[in-house]
């Protein structure tokens, strides 16, 4: 773009003006309410006292007249002859009539004209030799490109780019445009990213995580330094999770709760919680084309995540930290959370669903898992054990996270030690048992739960000691003695209702957790029972760590 020249009233007196017609004549106009004391014309056409000569003596002027523009009213010929005066050496300004509203962050290149109540708003590039017509807008960070014309009372919306020379007709509304953004893959990704207001800076995303439930990606965006890892965003699955609006409200609720506790802690609210941002215009979640909501939050820099327990102080470290949420929550009122998933961790419905499936058998799997079927069936009276204490009012509702693996836990990279609990779909009011015992099954474990080799899969109970550890120290003063029994069935418990859910989604055909291959639900059960069974052969030696360290 040329440079840009803006004349005041005691730096230019005389101005010459190309283009004599209506046009010109009210440039002329507007040239003397901006102090010009002489302006004249050169015409092809148009002859009078005012008129000195044609527009191609153009350079005889120079040395008279050393400011000019050309007011014409074709685009092709206002950015020619705009162009050809600015190669002459001639100071070609913008012209802004008195009454238009332009931003101090607006550039408005040589030549241009915004005319009598015209708005050019905040980060607007106005190119050279552009005409913004009378009561135009032209709204934020948008680019009006050379010789353009935005046409009287039409208005052109923030982020929107208008090509050279592109006329926009008066009363006519132009929408941003969007850009190709790399690794977008689908229309509802692309709206999602629009719709949090990344779409015209973020430099690309990709999917991140190993999630079981939702589609989740990174967002990355421009900086000085290159691409930054800066959001995340996350395609919910409302199979699961069938009240979005529930879901988003607990999360808000509680991670704006948090903020202010961590403050009160003396820590940092931006990397201690998760923050969550809205959309554009103010809602929890945006839900695409195709009813599903998207959601997003503040990636958290220099932080790790874990499958599984790399170094035993990791899971020292994620008893802690479950610890500690809870007890950050004491007294948050439980009752004002949805129950987003009606009975989640209530075992004896979870078991009642597992009688069903293997009743329909629509898929004709149950003969494929006789062994499996027979264990969980065993074990049926152990489902009431935590649901009868809770219902006799043995066990207190807390505010519990419902979904504590290991992976739902930032280690900050630097120190090594829990930062933030993350994943909260399913905070709702629940047992301490529950979330404890969520922890152990997955985070006690010697493989992943879905380790097709069961001669990998055993419960360490070394690395379940030091859970306790951790988990007792920050929650000692919180929990009740009835709640620190009841942690060793927490364990037991959870762990063989992981395995029949996942043995319930494998009868129904694989319609909860995502799968690889047919079996993937069938494998990730036998783990869990593997686990339970070696659980209950060392029941005793839990209760007695629990007691230890109470």
């Amino acid at each position: 773009m040329f440079p840009i020249w803006i004349h005041t009233k005691e730096e230019v007196k005389r101005l010459l003006i190309l283009g004599a017609g209506g046009f010109g004549h009210m440039i002329q106009e507007t040239a003397r309410l901006l102090g010009y004391e002489e302006v004249v014309f050169l015409d092809d056409a148009v002859k009078g006292a005012d008129v000195i000569g044609k527009c191609c003596d153009y350079k005889a002027f120079l040395s008279e007249y050393d400011t000019a523009v050309a007011a014409l009213g074709d685009s092709g010929m206002r950015l020619y002859w705009t162009e050809k005066l600015m190669e002459a050496g001639y100071q070609v300004p913008a012209i802004i009539h008195p009454s238009a509203v332009v931003s101090p962050s607006a550039m408005i290149g040589n030549g241009s004209f915004i005319m009598q109540s015209a708005i050019v708003n905040t980060n607007t590039v106005v190119e050279h030799g552009v005409l913004v017509n009378s009561g135009a807008v032209v709204d934020h960070d948008s680019h009006v490109g050379c010789g353009a014309h935005i046409g009287l009372g039409s208005v052109v919306k923030a982020n929107c780019v208008i090509p050279s020379r592109k006329k926009v007709e008066e009363g006519e509304v132009i929408f941003s445009t969007r850009r190709k953004i790399d690794g977008v893959t689908s229309r509802n990704l692309e709206d999602a990213l629009y719709a949090f207001g990344f779409g015209l800076q973020c430099s690309y995303v990709k999917p991140f995580g190993e999630g079981h439930i939702n589609e989740t990606y990174a967002v990355y965006m421009p900086t000085e330094e290159g691409d930054e890892f800066a959001y995340i965003l996350q395609r919910v699955n409302n199979n699961v999770f069938k009240d979005p609006a529930g879901v988003m409200e607990n999360i808000f609720g509680v991670t704006e709760y948090l903020r202010n506790v961590i403050r009160e802690e003396g820590g940092d609210p931006d990397r201690e919680t998760l923050s969550c941002i809205k959309t554009k215009n103010g809602c929890t979640y945006f839900e695409d084309n195709e009813g599903q909501p998207w959601r997003c939050y503040n990636y958290i820099s220099n932080s790790v995540c874990y499958q599984l327990v790399e170094d035993p102080e990791q899971f020292y470290q994620s008893g802690n930290s479950f610890g500690h949420f809870l007890k950050q929550l004491g007294n948050y009122p439980a009752s004002s959370l949805k129950e987003t998933i009606p009975d989640f961790h209530n075992t004896v419905k979870r078991f009642e669903n597992l009688e069903k499936a293997l009743k329909r058998d629509i898929k004709n799997r149950a003969i494929t898992c006789r062994p499996e079927i027979a264990f969980a069936l065993d074990r049926k009276q152990d489902c009431k054990v935590l649901v009868e204490q809770q219902e006799n009012g043995t066990l207190p509702l807390r505010v519990t996270h419902n979904d504590t693996k290991l992976n739902n836990i930032l280690f900050d990279a630097e120190t090594g030690k829990g930062l933030c609990i993350i994943d909260l779909d399913t905070i709702m009011p629940g047992l301490a048992a529950n979330d404890f015992g969520d922890s152990i099954r997955f985070g006690a474990a010697t493989a992943e739960e879905d380790e097709r080799d069961l001669d990998k899969m055993h419960f360490d109970i070394s690395l379940y000691e030091l859970y306790v550890k951790g988990y007792l120290e920050a929650t000692r003063d919180v929990l009740t003695p009835e709640e620190v029994e009841s942690l060793p069935w927490g364990a037991r418990l959870m762990t063989f209702e992981c395995g029949i859910r996942f043995l319930t989604d494998y009868l129904e055909g694989d319609t909860y957790f995502k799968t690889a291959y047919p079996e993937h639900n069938l494998v990730r059960a036998r783990t869990q029972f593997r686990l339970v069974d070696e659980m209950e052969q060392q029941f005793a030696k839990m209760q007695e760590i629990v007691r230890k360290y109470a």
